[in-house]
Formats: C-alpha cells, sequence, structure tokens
C-alpha cells in the first residue's frame, strides 16, 4: 500500500523519491488542496503557521512531520491521535556553530575591532578568551551535544543540564547551586510551559559578574525585563539569536542594551539547511512506512 505524502515544495518531492511505497504529492499554500489530499497520511508543512490549519482539510492525516526543531507552534493543536515529529538533528550543527561564533565575537571583542576598522583607527587592545571558561548548557539534547563538542576543543569545560537528571546530565532542579559557578549560561531548550520565563531575575542573579548568556532556544524562555536589568547595570553580557517580543520593534531598548550581541533568528539559516531538513524528514518518513514510531515524536510538551 501506497504512503501518500504532501510536501511544500519541489526540494520535498524529490527528496522522498527514492523511498519506497511513498508517494510525494506537492501542495501550494493558498490553492485548493490537491485531490491526493483525501488519502494523504502524512504532511511537511512549509512555512506558514500552524493556525491556518491545512491539516482541517486532510481526513485520512497520521502524521505532520514538521522540517524544524521546534514544534512550540503544533503542540496541543492537532487532532487526537495525529502524530507530531520534529526534525531534530538537522540543525543542531549550525546552531551550535552560531553560538561558538558568538562567543569567539564577544571574548575576542571582534565589534571593537571591527569599529576601529571602520573609523581606521589602529589600536592593538587585550581580549578575553575561551579557553578555561566554564560553560553550562541548559539542554541537553541533539543541540547542546552538538555544542560541547564543539566548545570542549577550545578547552572550554562544558556542564550539562537536561530537564530531568540523568548520567552525565544534571537536572533543572540544579540550576541555583550550579549557576553561581559557571562564565557562560547556553539556553537551548524548547519552549514549553516549564521552560517558559525559566530564565528570570532569580535565574539571572545567581550568574557571576561578568558572565555571558547565551538564548539559541526561544525568546519567550528568558524575561525581557529581567535581562535588560542585568544588561543595563553592566554586570552581565548576552548574546541573542532570539527575543520577546520577536520580531524585536525598532524602538525597544534591546537594541541599545550594553554588552549584547544580537542576530535576527539566524542561528539554523545556512546553506544547505532544507537539503538537512529534508534528510532528517525522510528518515522519520521511511520508519513511519515501515510500521514504527519516528525517532522525533513528540511527546506531550516534549
Amino acid at each position: 500500500m501506497t504512503l501518500t505524502v504532501l510536501v511544500p515544495d519541489d526540494e520535498g518531492v524529490e527528496a522522498l523519491s527514492e523511498l519506497p511505497m511513498v508517494q510525494a504529492v506537492r501542495y501550494q499554500w493558498g490553492d485548493p488542496v490537491p485531490p491526493e489530499a483525501a488519502k494523504a497520511e502524512v504532511l511537511i508543512p512549509g512555512r506558514h503557521p500552524a493556525g491556518d490549519e491545512l491539516w482541517r482539510e486532510l481526513p485520512n492525516l497520521k502524521l505532520v512531520q514538521l522540517l524544524s526543531a521546534g514544534a512550540e507552534d503544533w503542540v496541543g493543536k492537532l487532532p487526537d491521535g495525529v502524530l507530531l515529529s520534529t526534525c531534530r538533528g538537522a540543525h543542531g550543527g549550525s546552531t551550535a556553530e552560531w553560538v561558538v561564533a558568538v562567543l569567539l565575537s564577544m571574548y575576542r571583542k571582534l565589534d571593537v575591532f571591527a569599529d576601529a576598522h571602520r573609523e581606521r583607527h589602529w589600536e592593538r587592545r587585550s581580549a578575553e578568551t575561551l579557553q578555561g571558561q566554564h560553560a553550562l548548557i541548559v539542554g541537553a539534547g541533539d543541540l547542546g551535544r552538538q555544542l560541547r563538542r564543539r566548545l570542549e576543543p577550545f578547552d572550554v569545560r562544558c556542564t550539562m543540564v537536561g530537564m530531568s537528571a540523568r548520567d552525565g546530565v544534571h537536572g533543572v532542579a540544579e540550576l541555583p547551586e550550579l549557576l553561581p559557578h559557571h562564565d557562560i549560561v547556553v539556553l537551548m531548550v524548547p519552549l514549553t510551559s516549564r521552560t517558559r520565563g525559566m530564565v528570570d531575575a532569580e535565574f539571572l542573579a545567581a550568574m557571576p559578574d561578568g558572565a555571558v548568556l547565551v538564548n539559541a532556544a526561544r525568546g519567550p524562555v528568558v524575561r525581557t525585563d529581567a535581562l535588560l536589568a542585568e544588561l543595563t547595570a553592566g554586570r552581565l553580557r548576552a548574546a541573542l539569536d532570539v527575543t520577546d517580543p520577536e520580531p524585536l520593534p525598532a524602538d525597544h531598548p534591546l537594541w541599545h542594551a550594553p554588552g549584547l550581541l544580537l542576530t535576527p533568528h539566524v542561528g539554523g539559516a545556512v546553506a544547505g539547511v532544507r537539503r538537512r531538513s529534508y534528510a532528517v524528514a525522510a528518515a522519520e518518513i521511511a520508519r513511519y512506512a515501515g510500521g514504527e514510531l519516528p525517532d522525533n515524536i513528540v511527546h506531550g510538551e516534549y
């Protein structure tokens, strides 16, 4: 029996073309759904939000396979019995690379030297180094593991934190004891009711003076007002790829906060990302077509 999968672009059709017993059907957002939608069991959404509810037009839908690692826009919005799978594993490397890039920029004062370059001003300055820093990686999934693998060659000592403790991983309940002993705190957690607002005034106050907070997760994981207070006081530094609100309004005070390196949610926006996403999606769909559950199934709030 052939498994029908709705895909949003020709790249998706090509990615699934070699899967046996899988028919990839192209759909165009905004156009009527193709006739094959009546028997489609799998939907790969495009860039449209979950609120558009294309799934309502798919009576035989059993699985939504995302091309993103985050699932907060979809959790709790699908009918009972419809599985939800993420693209975990496709974006970890590029996101970890972004974290290393911003940390190197901050510690080696590349922004200061870039300003001097524009002003044609030659002045040698001493900088900090990543060597010997202690990094607390909050989120011990694929992203966290990818980051640890990249930081350790810089002689950064990494501590992993997950939602629950396990071998080699501390639990979030231990954060109050861990935060004062780390120079860098990197957020790589999904956005759920447990992580929303996790980084509040108390969390930030536990970080040592001069420490760097890096948010590669989602904006609402951090209480923006609390972070602004610490940045304005000059006690902490931060690198943010995500913000709350997002996109950041032009008049928002974060734009002018001292000690902040800000990028517009581009941690995973690199060449080849679509190809890597579809490779993971194809593997997940192959498992489903073979009668297995996909590896990246979202359970509850995941």
